[in-house]
């Protein structure tokens, strides 16, 4: 059963105080707290099952290689890919994204191709690509975003062509919650013959992705926005691309036989993980995956669509707010502005409440000036998060727009 007081026990990090105030987490978009599982998993691996994976025979390294791969396959289950061939570690959606805009790039692009990504997306998701076409001499084409944050999908036929290498889409803005439909813009890049890469930071969060069914080349996701450690991350590839791109470092653990004539590369997934993984982190990150599992998708997502409706209407009790992101569905965040409250200053002050926001430009500047604003306020929900907490925000907002009204 989903009992969120039980549930809110498992995360250590809800129950302390903030300049006195018991803490609000509105953050979770951005990275989200750990459960006591996680925690005493990475505990336990960094105090005593800890050894080098993949090249000793000795007991601790078998052990935490067997976990290692242990995690492969539940990432590989998770996302429902065809094997564990194309599931490869990485350091976060961020180093997965360069990943492949690097191998990728190498192996396909050349003068004169181009690159689509669309409006709505991270930094992380635009300037990778832009670094590829500097050093290709390729284009970068962007499709709009409309006024209600949804993607005008009818518009992609005009923007793809024969030169056309990738397409790379967010699967939910960071930004406005909008949930873009993956299956309908690959199957749009694909009748053009154009391969897609899906942004899942803030879609594996929510359930993930059959990327099978969606029908995805490229898949990406972090792990601390999943509940897992830091420095963790997956890049799901299609194999058929995977075994064409080169390795983007090299090092370590991605060879298969090395001289000073020529080195012959590990086959995948290997090729693309070379040195030393962050194999505790990955065992961290698949306690995660089976931590929310084990409670349930359909009872998460079920609390966050609570969440996010309840705050939508709280919040509308502000004058003057506005809320940016109509179209649906969503994910469990809002953006929002305040007329004549700088976002940051909001951000700042609630801060002092013990109400823990986002503020800023959010990593997509284009998408601020898409809106004509310097920055947006976000509160970005998790299953651990209460109605409560919604309305003990609310009205710190009205105080913060009465004291700030009056200056």
């Amino acid at each position: 059963m989903f009992i969120l007081q039980t549930i809110r026990k498992d995360f250590p990090a809800l129950s302390q105080q903030v300049y006195g105030k018991p803490l609000i987490y509105f953050d979770n978009a951005a990275t989200t707290h750990k459960p006591a599982p996680v925690i005493a998993l990475v505990n336990e691996m960094n105090s005593f099952i800890n050894g080098n994976i993949h090249r000793a025979f000795h007991c601790l390294g078998t052990m935490c290689t067997e976990r290692y791969e242990e995690a492969r396959e539940t990432v590989r289950a998770f996302l429902h890919a065809s094997s564990v061939e194309e599931i490869v570690f990485t350091a976060g959606t961020t180093a997965a994204i360069n990943t492949v805009a690097f191998s990728f790039g190498e192996r396909f692009v050349h003068a004169g191709d181009d690159i689509v990504i669309t409006e709505a997306e991270h930094h992380s998701n635009i300037v990778p690509w832009q670094l590829l076409c500097e050093r290709k001499g390729a284009l970068l084409k962007v499709l709009p975003v409309n006024h209600d944050g949804s993607l005008p999908v009818e518009q992609l036929p005009r923007l793809l062509s024969k030169r056309t290498k990738l397409l790379c889409v967010t699967q939910a803005s960071n930004v406005l919650g909008v949930m873009n439909p993956v299956k309908d813009i690959v199957a749009a890049a694909h009748a053009c013959g154009v391969p897609v890469l899906v942004d899942g930071a803030q879609g594996a969060v929510h359930g993930g992705i059959d990327v099978q069914d969606a029908g995805c080349d490229f898949y990406v996701f972090s792990g601390h926005k999943l509940y897992g450690p830091t420095g963790t991350g997956v890049l799901y590839g299609r194999q058929e691309l995977l075994d064409e791109m080169p390795p983007w470092q090299g090092g370590g653990e991605m060879i298969a036989a090395v001289s000073f004539e020529k080195t012959t590369y590990a086959g995948l997934p290997l090729k693309f993980e070379a040195g030393t993984p962050n194999f505790i982190g990955v065992c961290g990150l698949k306690k995660a995956i089976d931590y929310v599992q084990e409670l349930g998708w359909a009872q998460v997502r079920e609390q966050e669509e609570t969440l996010v409706r309840h705050a939508t209407r709280r919040l509308q009790e502000i004058e003057g707010l506005q809320l940016y992101g109509a179209a649906q569905p969503k994910t469990s965040l809002l953006s929002f502005n305040i007329a004549g409250i700088h976002p940051t200053d909001a951000a700042q002050l609630l801060d002092k409440m013990g109400i823990a926001a986002r503020s800023g430009h959010l990593c997509a500047d284009p998408l601020m000036r898409r809106f004509n604003v310097q920055g947006m306020l976000r509160f970005s929900f998790s299953f651990y998060n209460t109605t409560e907490e919604i309305d003990t925000a609310v009205d710190a907002l009205k105080k913060i727009k009465q004291l700030l009204s009056c200056q």
